[in-house]
């Protein structure tokens, strides 16, 4: 295996155009992470950092962002809203036929969807811009600032977010893979080395035997991962003879590929949004003066701390709720049946039409209940580890292993697709 994977990288290395692509998203990657270090003015990072060491809840904020929101660089909002606008995007597609239909029309309704969703992103930005200064102020991490400042201040959040998305549309169109989601590859990624520093700074020789432990589940939940979002159960299809004017088709068998996971990671995002909304919100009450807001407030910070019972198993029942309602979005049993049947197939010793639907049902529903399951798991993952190795430093979240896993997969299978079509023959061998 991992002789067919040098070989494929000799392969990209030597194609100059995919090369140029790889040098143009590497050159990407770093402009990202120096900006990743460019703080806001008015910031006193001191504090900001003793404040994340202080609190569990930022610190999985700061994983997930890159290490961005701990240094508060110009990117600390990081793309959280623009992929928040994407998906109230793609839930107004389902429900407004007009937007459903411009998502058809090709490189002009991508062009518009993309259009709507930048311009969903600012107010979006701009929200979270002055939920952020409000948290910074009442932690005397940021004093007040007078008016041209304050804009300022909002102005650079904003402005990063959109340097951000920037960087994502131009690897999309000049580089390898999706853009964004390389961004976020990236910004997972380089925050390991931070994470790796800590936990070498407190071991000791009683941790050695976790450490260990520590790798194995990695190396499990890596494999699970690729696993899962690989594994498709394969429904048969024929088609009969058909005569269409004076010509004959011959009859072929083809198959319906429904994937275990078929929401990907957009389910735990959706949770996340949930379940962080009580945190948020009680961190902001606490520092009220009305004593009775302000107990509301420490109720809330301290019932829904991430390392608690009751987040996790919320957040588990959200992940699995929202992997059955994405799933539903997505693949539509009854359209998919009504194309099947209108091109001439059936699915053997099943009739056309609505049985065809009831069946795909029930198949989508079993084989989504397993991938439901285990994406709540990787969601609530982190805590588990922790609670079981006594690491904490090193744990970088059960939705970061899930992209950055997903993301290399699906970069790869574009690289592959790339070389297929260049015709080299050492690579369809």
């Amino acid at each position: 295996m991992f002789k067919k994977i040098i070989e494929k990288i000799n392969l990209l290395l030597k194609d100059p155009q995919l090369k140029r692509k790889l040098i143009f998203t590497l050159f990407i990657f770093l402009a990202f992470r120096i900006f990743a270090f460019t703080p806001v003015p008015s910031i006193n990072l001191v504090k900001l950092r003793t404040l994340f060491s202080q609190n569990q809840f930022l610190s999985l904020l700061d994983i997930f962002s890159g290490g961005t929101l701990i240094n508060f660089s110009i990117m600390a909002l990081g793309l959280n809203p623009y992929i928040n606008a994407s998906i109230v995007i793609q839930l107004l597609s389902a429900i407004f036929p007009a937007l459903e239909a411009l998502q058809k029309e090709g490189e002009y309704g991508r062009f518009k969807i993309n259009q709507y969703t930048r311009f969903l992103t600012i107010p979006l930005t701009l929200i979270q811009s002055i939920v952020i200064f409000t948290l910074l102020k009442n932690q005397k991490i940021i004093t007040s600032l007078p008016p041209l400042e304050f804009f300022s201040f909002i102005l650079t959040m904003v402005a990063g977010t959109f340097i951000l998305v920037w960087f994502g549309e131009l690897i999309s169109e000049f580089g390898l893979g999706n853009g964004i989601s390389l961004i976020i590859l990236a910004g997972i990624v380089g925050r390991l080395p931070a994470s790796l520093n800590k936990t070498a700074a407190t071991v000791n020789q009683e941790m050695i035997f976790n450490i260990f432990i520590f790798i194995i589940l990695a190396i499990v939940v890596i494999g699970g991962i690729v696993f899962i979002n690989e594994a498709v159960r394969k429904i048969p299809v024929y088609y009969a003879k058909r005569i269409k004017g004076n010509r004959l088709y011959q009859g072929a068998t083809n198959f319906l590929p429904l994937k275990l996971n078929q929401a990907g990671v957009i389910p735990i995002i959706f949770a996340v949004s949930f379940v962080l909304v009580p945190q948020l919100l009680g961190n902001y009450l606490v520092y009220l003066k009305n004593p009775a807001i302000a107990g509301i407030g420490k109720f809330l910070v301290s019932f829904f701390s991430p390392s608690g019972f009751f987040y996790n198993f919320f957040y588990f029942i959200l992940v699995v709720g929202f992997t059955y309602f994405y799933t539903v979005v997505v693949f539509n049993p009854q359209k998919i049946s009504e194309e099947i049947q209108k091109h001439g197939g059936f699915i053997p010793g099943i009739r056309p039409g609505q049985a065809t639907k009831e069946y795909l049902e029930k198949i989508l529903y079993r084989i989504t209940s397993v991938g439901a399951i285990f994406l709540g798991l990787i969601a609530v993952m982190p805590v588990l580890v922790s609670k079981l190795t006594g690491l904490t430093s090193l744990v970088i979240g059960g939705t970061g292993i899930l992209i950055v896993v997903s993301v290399i997969l699906e970069t790869f299978k574009t690289v592959e697709a790339q070389l297929v079509m260049k015709s080299y023959d050492r690579f369809v061998k």
